[in-house]
């Protein structure tokens, strides 16, 4: 049972991504299904909400493989980093519910901000800066700049 449990707390964030997947699949089945059942109606205004009900499977599918794409890409790059020893070291001070304090997180950031302006072209910086912006509570930014990473990794930047 030990050894379920600390196998769990390892993967968590996998099983649940596992999870919402298969729910996710699930759904885009459902809508799927219903969409056909609307197409194959006599009424015409039946059918065209048919047609427009297909899109939301489409456009979910299309979703949901770019982010587990994304995913998949970050993790490969995470394992690189860590492997190098050039991921971030999680150091900063947190309150007592575990949150990160924002004013060390900006000052930390600023180093990474550095590193990155340095080598604007070194998949590496961007990765690390995704991590500061992350810390420092800017997500949009963050997955901004881990989609840079990413792009920089795979057009062949990978050298230090």
């Amino acid at each position: 049972m030990a050894n379920v449990l600390t196998a769990f707390k390892a993967n968590r964030t996998k099983i649940w991504v596992g999870a919402v997947t298969l729910l996710l699949v699930f759904y885009l089945v459902v809508s799927f299904q219903r969409s056909v059942l609307l197409m194959t109606d006599a009424n015409p205004v039946a059918k065209a909400i048919g047609v427009a009900y297909l899109l939301l499977p489409v456009i979910g599918a299309w979703a949901l493989v770019r982010e587990l794409l994304f995913g998949a890409r970050t993790e490969r790059l995470a394992k690189i980093l860590e492997a190098e020893g050039g991921l971030p070291e999680d150091n900063l001070p947190r309150t007592p519910a575990g949150r990160i304090i924002r004013e060390a997180a900006d000052r930390e950031f600023e180093k990474y901000r550095a590193e990155t302006e340095a080598a604007p072209e070194d998949w590496r910086s961007w990765f690390r800066l995704s991590c500061a912006y992350d810390a420092a509570g800017d997500r949009k930014r963050a997955r901004a700049s881990m989609r840079d990473a990413v792009r920089l990794y795979r057009t062949g930047s990978r050298q230090a």
